[in-house]
């Protein structure tokens, strides 16, 4: 009989031990062995169309990259193509000056560039109130009658298709017809 002082415990250690070992090392015999084994042979399956056209591609793939990395280098033009000809320039002859007239004749100034791009109507005591809207010199002018459009026109009247424009330098007055 073993003593009771733990080294029947220590036996089942060393013969558990013992049975993994073995264990292990018939697990890489096993592995280890060489056998002949038979030889499958592929099976060769026939290429689909698919791959076919994939083929074709991968060939047209390669050769625009070859076109756009050229191996040659390319060669200097001849001539300079933003050089129409080694001529020397003709020289013009330019008119003599127009003589410079003391007193320039007063000219009318030009008239605004503004359209009537719109008319607003709001119901009033005394019937329909009208705002006209107006476009020019980059901006947009809401104006109603009495108003001014610019430091030169002031409204004078608003119909349902129109606006009449006086000019506060002259007095003439200037119609903008909505399209």
């Amino acid at each position: 009989m073993l003593p009771s002082d733990g080294s029947a415990m220590n036996v089942r250690r060393i013969v558990l031990l013992g049975v993994l070992g073995a264990a292990t090392i018939a697990w890489f015999a096993a592995a280890s062995t060489t056998g002949t084994r038979p030889m499958i042979d592929p099976v060769v399956r026939p290429t689909t169309v698919v791959e076919l056209r994939g083929a074709e591609l991968a060939a047209e793939i390669a050769r625009l990259h070859e076109r756009l990395r050229p191996t040659i280098a390319p060669q200097a033009p001849a001539r300079n193509l933003f050089v129409f000809s080694r001529r020397a320039p003709a020289r013009l002859e330019l008119p003599p000056p127009a003589p410079v007239v003391s007193d320039p004749l007063p000219t009318a100034p030009a008239p605004l560039s503004v359209k009537l791009i719109g008319i607003a109507e709001d119901p009033g005591e005394n019937g329909p109130v009208r705002t006209a809207i107006i476009s020019g010199l980059g901006q947009l002018f809401l104006v109603k009658i009495g108003e001014h459009v610019t430091d030169r026109y002031e409204v004078a009247k608003i119909s349902s298709d129109a606006a009449l424009l006086t000019d506060l330098r002259d007095n003439s007055t200037l119609t903008l017809v909505l399209k």
